[in-house]
C-alpha cells in the first residue's frame, strides 16, 4: 500500500476502491445466508454442488461483457460522455438488440450459458459429485435458472457500466465487484428457488437431498 500510494493513479484507487469491494462483500454475504438457509433443509442439500458452477459461470460471463463495454467507452468517449444509445431510460432490448459489437457479445455470452452448463453438469455426473440425478425436468429447471441469471446480469451490466461512466467513475474499478457479487446473489437465490420448486412438484426421479 505504501508503494501504491506514491503513484497518482493507484493512490486515487486506494481511497475510492474500497466502496465497491465492501459493498460486494455485503451482497455476497446475503447470498451466503440464502445458501446456508437452503442447505439446512436436508431435502435441498444437493444445491451445494451446483452453487459454485452457476455463480462462477454467471460472474465470469458478466465480467467479460462489463470489460468490453468499458473498453469501448475508454477508446471512443471522454469520461462522463455517453453514446446516444445509452442516453435515456434503460430497457433490456438495448442490451441484446442491435448490430454493435457490444450487442453481439451480449448475444454470444447468453448463448454460451447452455453449452457451458451442460458441460459442467455432465462432468459432475461423471464424477458422481452431485446429489441430484440429472433428470430432464431437473436439467430444464436448472438451465432456465442459469439463463435467467445471466440475462439479468447482462442487463444490469449494461445499465451499470454506462451509468458509472456517465457519473465520471471508472467502470473497470467499480462495476466488476458489484456484478460478480450480484451474480453470486442471483445464482444462489435462483438455484434455491429451483430446488424448492423441484421438491414441491415431486421430482420422483431425482434424489434431491440424498
Amino acid at each position: 500500500m505504501v508503494i501504491s500510494s506514491r503513484h497518482p493513479a493507484s493512490r486515487t484507487l486506494l481511497y475510492s476502491g474500497w466502496e465497491p469491494v465492501i459493498t460486494a462483500m455485503v451482497i455476497s454475504s446475503i447470498g451466503g445466508l440464502i445458501l446456508d438457509k437452503t442447505v439446512s433443509d436436508p431435502n435441498l442439500a444437493g444445491i451445494v454442488v451446483y452453487t459454485p458452477v452457476i455463480n462462477g459461470i454467471g460472474g465470469n460471463l458478466v465480467a467479460i461483457q462489463s470489460s468490453r463495454i468499458s473498453t469501448h467507452l475508454h477508446f471512443h468517449f471522454a469520461p462522463g460522455e455517453l453514446p446516444d444509445e445509452a442516453k435515456g431510460c434503460y430497457y433490456p432490448c438495448r442490451t441484446f438488440c442491435g448490430s454493435g459489437a457490444n450487442h453481439r457479445s451480449a448475444q454470444v455470452l447468453l448463448l454460451l450459458v447452455l453449452p457451458g452448463h451442460l458441460i459442467f453438469l455432465y462432468t459432475i455426473h461423471l464424477m458422481k459429485s452431485g446429489h441430484t440425478t440429472l433428470t430432464p425436468i431437473f436439467m430444464t429447471v436448472y438451465l432456465a435458472a442459469a439463463l435467467l441469471q445471466v440475462f439479468l446480469l447482462l442487463c444490469i451490466a449494461d445499465w451499470m457500466v454506462y451509468s458509472m461512466w456517465g457519473s465520471g467513475k471508472d467502470p473497470d474499478s467499480f462495476s466488476i465487484p458489484y456484478l460478480t457479487a450480484l451474480g453470486d446473489l442471483l445464482g444462489t437465490a435462483l438455484l434455491a428457488i429451483s430446488f424448492q420448486f423441484l421438491w414441491y412438484i415431486g421430482d420422483q426421479d431425482s434424489d434431491v437431498g440424498d
